[in-house]
C-alpha cells in the first residue's frame, strides 16, 4: 500500500520552510491572485518559481491553489497564472471553477487538476462527473462520516481518482462552496476568497452559547490508520492563514502518526495549544455532531500557546534531511579530486584540485569518508558513502568541503530543473456576450403545497422540495424537482426523483454534482441551481456540458454580469426570497437543544439583533437570510435574464399571491428587502 502524502499549508515562505522541516510530503500555496485565502501573504512570480525549486529539491510537491469564483473578466489573467506556474513546474492545481478548469483541461491538459473541497464533493455520484471532466484528485467534503467516506474513497479507486481529506484545522460551519453569510452582510465572499469570518462573531440560539456559528477545530490525527486503509491519497491540513509554528506542531504530529503510530505526548500537547478552540473535535467522522463541536477561541487557549512556541520552533529549527544519496569519493595520484552524488534519479559529478604529495600524516579511504560526512546543512542525508585512494596524498578538510559544497549545490540544480516542455497556449475567450428578453419567464418555488396559490397565472414552473409528498399539486403548468444540495445519499436521491416523476415531475433543479449526475441517470432534464456557482460564462458552458438544459447562476452574481454571461442554454437568477446564506451539516439549533425539542422553526440572532431563520432538509440545516431579495420595481434590469425564480420559504399563501402580483406588476417592496449582490455584488 502507498503511504499518503501529507499535505501542509504554505501562507508565506516561513510557513513554507516549517512545513517542508517538520516533515511534510507536499505543500499547497496561493498566489498573489485568485487564492481562496487571499487575505495571506502568498506568493508572488519570483517567491512561486523559488518555492517549486525549494521543495522539489527536498522532495516536495507543490499545489496552487487557485479556488475561487472567476469573473468572465478575470479568466485570461487566471489561465495565465496557472500556465506561469506549470511553467515552474507545479505539481498540480486547486480548483473550484468549472469554468476554469475547463479552460485548464483544454489547453494546459498535462497539468494535474485537484477538485477543492469548494466544490461541494461528497457522495460518489460526483466523481464520474469530475473524471471526465478531466480531475484527477478530489477534496473530499470535510463533512463526510467514516462510511461517507469509505464509500466515496471506493469509488474513486475505481474510477482511478486520488482522495484528499482534511484531517487538520478549522472547520467552517457551513459545508465549503456553499456560503454566503460573508458576502451578503458585508460583500467579501468567501467564494471569492475575502471570507470576514462572521461565523465567529456572535450569533445566537435559543438556550445556546452565544456563539453558536463556530465550530471547535477539526482532528482526525488519530483516524489516519483508518483514512489510510480506505485508500486516501492525502492527509490534508488547513492553515494558510495560521502562524509558521502551527503549521509545523501540525506536520510533525501528522509525520508521526503515519510513520509510528503514535504522537509522544509533549508534541501532543503543543499541537493543541499552538492553536485550539475549546479543543479539537473529530464529530462528522465519528457521527458524533452537536453540541460538543461547537468551540470559541478562549483567553486560556490563546495563554497557552505562548508557551509552546518554544518546543515548536525546535521543530523546524533545521534542514530536515529527507533526500537519501550515495556519495562516492576519488582521491587519485596526477587526477584531481572527484566527488560524485547520486540521489537515485540525478547524478551530479564535480572535481578539485589534484592532491599533493603528503609532508606529515596521509589520507585513506577511512579519512576521507570521516571529512565528507558532514550534510547536515543540507537537504541531504548519506545512504551509502565509499572512496578510493592511492597512497601518501594529502587531501584537505577545506578541499572536502568544498567539493561537498559544489556537488550538493549541484544536484540542487538537477533536482529543481522542470522537465517538461513549456506550455506557450493563448486563451481567447469565444464569447458575443448576452442577449436581452422582453420579460424573464417567471419560476416560483415554494416550501410546501399548503404555500401555493390557486391562481399561478403568469408563472412558468412550480418548484417543489424532493423531501416533501408531490402529489396532487398544480396540473398544466412544468413540475421541476428541488434536491437538496445537502450531504444526501445517491441512493434516497434516487428514490424521491422515482416518486417524483411518478407524480408528473420530469425536470430536477440540481445544487450539485452529485445530483446532477443521479438526476440525469433517474431520466430526468436538469436545471443547475445556485449551489452549482456558475459565475462565468466557461462554467455555464461546462455545466451544460455535463447535461444542464437551464442554469440558475450563482446568487453573487451581478445583473450587469448576469446579461453579459454567455450561456449555450437559458440562463436564470434567484430574484425574490431569503437567500440561503449557510449550509449545515450539524444544525447550530443544536448547540441550544435537540433535535427532539425543535419546532422546526429556529433562528439565530445575531449582535445587532437581527434574527436569521434556520429551516431543516432531509437531515441538513439552512440559515436564510433575515430579509427578502426583492427586485419587482426593477423590471428593466433583469431582461437579461432568460427566467427568474421567485423562493418561497415562510410565506403565507397570502403573501406568495401579493409577491406574485408584484412581480406581474413591478411593485416596490412593502416590507424590509435588501437588493442581494445584484448591484454591489462582492470582492
Amino acid at each position: 500500500m502507498i503511504s499518503p502524502e501529507i499535505l501542509s499549508p504554505a501562507g508565506n515562505t516561513e510557513m513554507l520552510t516549517a512545513a517542508v522541516r517538520s516533515g511534510a510530503d507536499a505543500v499547497y500555496l496561493g498566489a498573489k491572485e485568485f487564492s481562496a485565502r487571499r487575505n495571506a501573504a502568498n506568493f508572488d512570480d519570483d517567491e512561486l518559481k523559488a518555492a517549486v525549486e525549494y521543495c522539489h529539491i527536498r522532495g516536495v510537491k507543490v499545489y496552487l491553489t487557485l479556488n475561487i469564483l472567476i469573473k468572465d473578466a478575470e479568466l485570461e489573467s487566471a489561465f495565465r497564472l496557472a500556465q506561469r506556474a506549470y511553467n515552474y513546474g507545479i505539481n498540480g492545481i486547486i480548483i473550484a471553477d468549472m469554468g476554469l478548469a475547463a479552460v485548464l483541461h483544454r489547453l494546459l491538459p498535462e497539468l494535474p487538476l485537484h477538485a477543492s473541497t469548494q466544490m461541494t464533493v461528497h457522495t460518489p455520484s460526483a466523481l464520474t462527473l469530475l473524471k471526465k471532466a478531466g480531475f484527477c484528485r478530489v477534496v473530499a467534503g470535510r463533512e463526510m462520516s467514516r462510511a461517507e467516506l469509505k464509500e466515496f474513497c471506493a469509488e474513486a479507486k475505481r474510477l482511478g481518482l486520488e482522495t484528499e481529506v482534511f484531517v487538520h484545522g478549522a472547520l467552517c460551519m457551513s459545508v465549503s462552496g456553499q456560503c454566503l453569510l460573508s458576502a451578503f452582510l458585508g460583500s467579501r465572499s468567501g467564494n471569492r476568497g475575502l471570507c470576514a469570518g462572521p461565523c465567529r462573531l456572535p450569533f445566537s440560539a435559543p438556550g445556546g452559547t452565544g456563539y453558536d456559528l463556530s465550530l471547535k477545530d477539526l482532528s482526525l490525527i488519530n483516524h489516519l490508520d483508518d483514512l489510510r486503509e480506505m485508500g486516501v491519497s492525502s492527509f490534508k491540513i488547513e492553515g494558510r492563514m495560521k502562524r509558521p509554528e502551527y503549521v509545523a506542531a501540525a506536520t510533525a504530529a501528522c509525520r508521526s502518526a503515519l510513520d509510528n503510530g503514535y504522537v509522544a505526548e509533549e508534541l501532543d500537547k503543543a499541537l493543541k495549544n499552538v492553536f485550539c478552540r475549546s479543543g479539537f473535535t473529530d464529530g462528522y467522522f465519528t457521527g458524533k455532531t452537536g453540541c460538543e463541536m461547537f468551540g470559541i477561541r478562549t483567553k486560556e487557549d490563546v495563554a497557552a500557546a505562548t508557551g509552546a512556541m518554544s518546543f515548536v520552533h525546535g521543530i523546524y529549527r533545521f534542514e530536515r534531511g529527507n533526500v537519501k544519496i550515495d556519495a562516492n569519493l576519488s582521491a587519485r595520484r596526477e587526477e584531481p579530486l572527484t566527488l560524485t552524488l547520486d540521489d537515485g534519479e540525478n547524478k551530479v559529478t564535480v572535481t578539485g584540485d589534484i592532491p599533493q604529495n603528503a609532508v606529515n600524516k596521509a589520507a585513506d579511504e577511512k579519512s576521507l569518508i570521516a571529512g565528507l560526512d558532514k550534510f547536515g546543512s543540507t537537504p541531504y542525508t548519506l545512504k551509502g558513502i565509499s572512496a578510493v585512494c592511492d597512497g601518501g596524498l594529502f587531501v584537505s578538510a577545506a578541499a572536502l568541503n568544498d567539493l561537498r559544497r559544489r556537488a550538493c549545490a549541484e544536484l540542487d540544480s538537477r533536482r529543481a530543473e522542470v522537465n517538461h516542455p513549456q506550455n506557450s497556449a493563448v486563451y481567447k475567450p469565444e464569447r458575443t456576450g448576452g442577449t436581452r428578453r422582453k420579460e424573464p419567464r417567471l419560476y416560483a418555488r415554494f416550501e410546501s403545497a399548503g404555500q401555493i396559490p390557486d391562481d399561478l397565472e403568469g408563472i412558468s414552473a412550480l418548484i417543489f422540495p424532493l423531501e416533501n409528498e408531490p402529489e396532487g399539486l398544480h396540473s398544466g403548468i412544468e413540475l421541476i424537482a428541488d434536491i437538496p444540495r445537502g450531504i444526501i445519499s445517491d441512493k434516497t436521491t434516487a428514490e424521491r426523483l422515482r416518486l417524483f416523476k411518478s407524480a408528473g415531475f420530469k425536470t430536477a433543479l440540481c445544487g450539485n454534482l452529485s445530483s446532477i449526475k443521479t438526476a440525469l441517470d433517474e431520466g430526468f432534464a436538469v436545471i443547475a441551481d445556485t449551489g452549482m456557482n456558475v459565475y462565468n460564462s466557461e462554467s455555464a458552458a461546462a455545466v451544460s456540458g455535463m447535461g444542464a438544459e437551464r442554469i440558475v447562476l450563482s446568487n453573487e452574481v451581478t445583473l450587469a454580469d448576469a446579461e453579459s454571461l454567455c450561456s449555450p442554454v437559458p440562463k436564470g437568477a434567484v430574484i425574490y426570497g431569503n437567500i440561503p446564506l449557510m449550509l449545515f451539516r450539524n444544525c447550530p439549533l443544536k448547540n441550544g437543544r435537540d433535535c427532539k425539542q425543535c419546532d422546526r422553526n429556529g433562528f439565530l440572532t445575531d449582535r445587532k439583533n437581527t434574527r436569521f431563520p434556520v429551516r431543516c432538509r432531509m437531515g441538513y440545516s439552512e440559515l436564510l437570510n433575515s430579509v427578502p431579495v426583492w427586485l419587482a420595481d426593477k423590471k428593466d434590469d433583469i431582461r437579461g435574464l432568460d427566467f427568474a425564480v421567485l423562493y418561497f420559504t415562510r410565506e403565507t399563501k397570502e403573501r406568495v399571491s401579493e409577491v406574485i402580483k408584484a412581480y406581474k406588476n413591478g411593485y416596490v417592496c412593502d416590507t424590509e428587502y435588501t437588493r442581494g449582490l445584484f448591484y454591489r455584488g462582492s470582492l
